[in-house]
């Protein structure tokens, strides 16, 4: 499903109602419709404001998690190679899991998700425009 916002301050936004419902959910708000009067807009900007940098934290740390997790693994292996741990034949799985594991590194690398500071973008400036002239948020209608 797609939700439209719409302003008399400044263009429509689309989005996925996969990508709308986290920030409506931030300000409180259903995801079917729903309005943010005029004289919202400044708490609505200040609440989304906050949640960026919330989450902007919280996506670092994750990252450095799986970043973390991959290093670990690949230190653990090599010292089972080192060690002499390793069969010849289970090095030949290892290498393959190795191969595998590097294509799925350099595919996450090249699709990083999307950040939420991404997401709530356009709809913070809708909400600054629309806090500047004055003007009603709504979606859904």
């Amino acid at each position: 499903m797609l939700v439209i916002f719409k302003c008399k301050a400044a263009g429509d936004i689309i989005m996925f109602e996969e990508n709308a419902k986290p920030l409506l959910d931030v300000l409180g708000r259903d995801i079917d419709k729903g309005i943010i009067l005029a004289a919202e807009t400044a708490e609505a900007i200040a609440k989304l404001e906050a949640e960026v940098e919330r989450m902007k934290v919280v996506e670092a740390e994750e990252k450095a998690r799986r970043e973390a997790e991959a290093r670990e693994k690949e230190l653990e292996l090599q010292q089972k190679r080192e060690a002499g741990l390793v069969e010849d034949e289970d090095k030949d799985e290892i290498d393959r899991q190795d191969e595998r594991r590097k294509q799925q590194r350099e595919k996450e690398r090249k699709v990083e998700p999307v950040s939420f500071a991404a997401r709530a973008y356009p709809l913070l400036e809708m909400l600054r425009r629309a806090n500047r002239k004055e003007r009603d948020v709504v979606w859904g209608v």
